[in-house]
């Protein structure tokens, strides 16, 4: 036998080996968590969304092979590929049973209810928008039970009219209309303040009234319950409106804990200018602010509009100037993070594996708790696995974007989303492949 070497020997041998990777992404070992038939199916569906054919052409495909099946078996087979990969299910049991499978993979859920509108789309009356309200409470009532710090994704224009957003973006870009509708005097009207806005019609006081109002009920309810609310950003026509409304919502309910949160989309130019002057708001206001980076999923509508309109394109020109605003957003929040001491949290909402291991090894540099710490990681139900799973199973908090509802409710979102993240589902290939590699182990029965 080899003589054992000598205590100092082998301290300085311990000292030269080259330091181990917080996370490993790539060999696909956490695949193994997942059953014969999830790994199957992951790679059917994976195999079918990486075609940008079958992407284009999803709407058309699906209604013509409804039509042709018929709606039972169009929506079983349905059940059994993208809507099993990428939808929690429709009863409170198979929701209940998709977040405890999670649960048990070391994943949190990010429930989501898929109900949005778009200009043009404006419904008649409020109930629409009251019916919606109570669907966010039932969301709300679906996160609570099981995993740490649960969340959910809230779109604004599920509870007040698109149109009347992209009214108030315009008006906020006018003098009047900008020290009119403050966050100050929002928040105030959203706790019952008796006040109007010159800026506004009558009708449309009105109806901002009764939004306010919605959105106030779903954040009181969500302090109740112990659930933080992500609102999500959507188009550049709309958004600062959106983001008026959600620093009016932090203005009321932040003021010990950062329950809502704000979403930045790293691929427009003015996103960190736009977050540095939130934050500085925030300060103003001494209330706690949340972050959502993503790196944006509306870049084809944006860029087609600002051609047809005629003004400068909002979005970053490439995927690495993208990448690039998204680092610095990225170091920016996990700054912000470090000097807030519990007033500023952060869920890293992306893909993009570079990214995720720039926020794990800030982490660990700024000692930084994985689980009970201030910054999460998110990514959507069914995708990027890899990333997800090895963050749960390292003990970080992760979570995943979860929509739910009936196959009618849920398709036309969830095809919709795929137009928008075509870039990501063509980036598939890496989970795709990993999928297959784990198939073919079992098949093969390679240890």
């Amino acid at each position: 036998m080899p003589p054992k070497p000598a205590p100092q020997a082998a301290a300085t041998a311990q000292k030269s080996m080259p330091p181990q990777p917080l996370l490993n992404l790539d060999d696909g070992k956490v695949f193994r968590l997942k059953s014969n038939w999830e790994v199957t199916r992951g790679l059917l569906v994976f195999l079918l969304c990486s075609s940008p054919w079958l992407v284009q052409r999803a709407p058309s495909l699906l209604s013509a092979s409804r039509r042709i099946l018929g709606r039972r078996f169009w929506s079983f087979l349905l059940r059994c590929t993208l809507y099993g990969q990428f939808v929690a299910g429709e009863t409170p049991k198979e929701i209940q049973n998709t977040l405890q499978r999670l649960q048990h993979l070391g994943v949190r859920p990010l429930l989501a209810v898929p109900i949005e509108e778009d200009v043009g789309q404006a419904k008649e009356g409020e109930g629409w928008y009251d019916e919606n309200a109570r669907s966010m409470l039932n969301c709300l009532d679906l996160s609570v039970g099981g995993a740490a710090n649960p969340m959910m994704q809230l779109k604004v224009t599920a509870l007040m009219a698109a149109e009347l957003c992209k009214t108030i973006t315009l008006r906020l870009r006018e003098q009047e209309g900008a020290s009119d509708l403050t966050v100050e005097r929002v928040a105030g009207l959203m706790k019952g303040e008796e006040l109007s806005f010159g800026c506004l019609t009558r009708e449309e006081n009105l109806h901002f009234q009764k939004s306010l109002s919605r959105l106030n009920s779903v954040a009181q309810y969500a302090v109740e319950k112990g659930v933080r609310v992500l609102v999500d950003a959507e188009y550049t026509y709309i958004n600062p409106a959106l983001t008026l409304v959600t620093m009016a919502m932090m203005a009321t309910w932040n003021t010990q804990h950062p329950w809502i949160w704000n979403t930045y989309q790293a691929y427009l130019k003015d996103t960190q200018e736009r977050m540095n002057q939130d934050v500085a708001l925030s300060k103003h206001l001494g209330v706690c602010f949340g972050v959502k980076l993503v790196r944006g999923a509306y870049l084809e509508k944006e860029r087609k509009l600002a051609k047809e309109k005629g003004y400068s394109d909002p979005v970053y020109p490439s995927w690495e100037a993208t990448n690039e605003s998204y680092q610095h957003c990225l170091n920016f929040a996990l700054d912000q993070v470090a000097q807030a001491k519990g007033r500023f949290e952060l869920i890293v909402a992306t893909h993009n594996e570079t990214s995720v291991m720039q926020a794990v090894r800030r982490m660990a540099e700024m000692g930084i708790d994985k689980s009970t710490g201030p910054i999460n990681f998110g990514q959507l139900l069914g995708m990027c696995d890899q990333v997800s799973l090895a963050l749960g199973q390292a003990g970080y908090a992760v979570y995943k974007s979860i929509p739910y509802g009936s196959v009618e409710e849920v398709i036309p979102y969830m095809i919709r989303r795929a137009h928008e993240n075509e870039s990501v589902l063509l980036g598939i290939r890496k989970e795709r492949d990993l999928l297959r590699l784990e198939l073919r182990r079992r098949i093969l029965r390679q240890p």
